[in-house]
């Protein structure tokens, strides 16, 4: 007689807290029951029960896991996943490697759940963070001061290196809510609450979590594209912050999209085009060692450090992608591209003949003979020319007048 664990697939992602087994559903509990195979980190197996099945400690690094689990098809599996597997957990970086009929996730609630409903916090209201194995200046486009952040942290020594780095940029205020062993027995779970700038206890227990009210008078980044300048460090390339925002306008970044940002200098384009969506993917182009390390310093800084830069002449990469077939340097065909900086004939003919259909190209130019070889390409290609003009008062012997910048000139097309 088939039963329901006969169709079953044959691994099964099991949410697991700190309460082990009392926690989980029938479903889960039946799961683990009946598997031949669980694997799971030391710190959930130390909570599991004596099981029929094999016991297996996941190693670290995560990857080297997988071929492991996946070396099991065919046996009843179990992998044990910290809440739930699909905020933040393992669940879709295991999904990659499956098919969609080999594996079921049965998730507990998320460490955010249970964090914010400690805390009385909605949880749709707070931004949530994972940041084991990530950079804690990815929170630096969060510190608006009144907001409320959920941040996982990989130990006590992280929670310090936040407080630390909260004080550093000018929110030393900001109050933490140091969350331990959610989900746990009474003597574990622990909820503590002090200022990022007071001296933190030397006990914080993993796992962690941290609930964020951030305050102090550290500056905000702005939301709104055209940052001031002041926020990147630069060496005089820069894309101005009016002209970043016209800029940014006409590249039109939407979730999930890649630019190319050829030039990149301190990289000002590049970031805030990462800076419109999490899910956004850039890469910059500069001939200059010096600048190519200065834009991926201003990445990290501002919590995009995901930002690739390469360096050399954006021409000759090209042309070079052109003649192998392959792509420039693995990167995947972008979506839009940016021109700040070494613009001519050549760069336009291996980059318009590299272009898919559909890419949106924006070439800004600030040179008679780059403005004559924009206005030649458009006649070829088609977009629209567009000047701009900027000026500002400054001082006229006792009075002011207008000291207007150098015209750009901006090449908008979509291939």
């Amino acid at each position: 007689m088939m039963t329901d664990a006969d169709d079953a697939p044959w691994l099964t992602v099991v949410g697991w807290g700190e309460s082990g087994m009392a926690g989980l559903t029938p479903a889960s509990r039946e799961a683990l029951e009946a598997a031949e195979v669980v694997f799971g980190a030391r710190r959930h197996l130390r909570l599991l029960p004596s099981l029929s099945a094999e016991v297996r400690e996941w190693p670290v690094p995560f990857a080297d896991g997988i071929p492991e689990l996946l070396a099991e098809r065919g046996r009843r599996t179990v992998m044990l996943a910290s809440g739930d597997p699909f905020w933040f957990g393992a669940g879709a970086t295991l999904a990659r490697h499956l098919a969609p009929d080999e594996w079921r996730s049965l998730p507990s609630p998320s460490t955010f759940s249970l964090a914010a409903s400690r805390l009385g916090w909605s949880l749709e209201g707070v931004s949530c963070h994972g940041l084991h194995a990530r950079p804690l200046t990815r929170l630096r486009p969060h510190l608006h001061r009144g907001r409320r952040l959920l941040v996982l942290l990989r130990d006590g020594a992280a929670v310090m290196a936040l407080a630390e780095w909260l004080g550093r940029v000018g929110f030393g205020a900001s109050r933490l809510h140091v969350l331990e062993a959610l989900g746990g027995n009474k003597e574990r779970e622990r909820v503590r609450m002090l200022r990022a700038d007071a001296d933190l206890p030397d006990d914080i227990a993993h796992p962690v979590a941290v609930g964020l009210e951030v305050d102090g008078d550290g500056p905000a980044l702005p939301l709104t594209p055209g940052r001031p300048d002041a926020w990147f460090s630069h060496d005089g390339q820069i894309t101005k912050q009016a002209v970043r925002a016209a800029t940014l306008a006409a590249l039109a970044p939407a979730p999930g999209e890649r630019l190319w940002d050829i030039g990149t200098g301190s990289g000002s384009v590049a970031i805030e085009w990462l800076l419109a969506h999490p899910d956004n993917r850039a890469l910059g182009i500069e001939r200059d060692a010096e600048r190519a390390e200065r834009a991926r310093c201003n990445a990290r800084e501002l919590g995009v450090d995901w930002l690739e830069v390469i360096e050399g002449d954006a021409a000759a990469l090209l042309a070079e992608s052109l003649a192998s077939g392959k792509e420039l340097r693995e990167a995947p065909s972008p979506d839009a591209v940016f021109i700040g900086g070494g613009l001519c004939e050549a760069l336009l003919e291996a980059l318009w003949a590299r272009l898919p259909a559909g890419a949106r190209l924006v070439a800004n130019a600030v040179t008679l003979e780059s403005e004559a070889l924009l206005a030649h390409w458009q006649c070829r290609a088609g977009g629209e020319l567009v000047r701009l003009e900027l000026s500002s008062a400054a001082a006229l012997g006792t009075r002011r007048g207008w000291k207007a910048a150098y015209p750009i000139v901006q090449w908008r097309v979509v291939k």
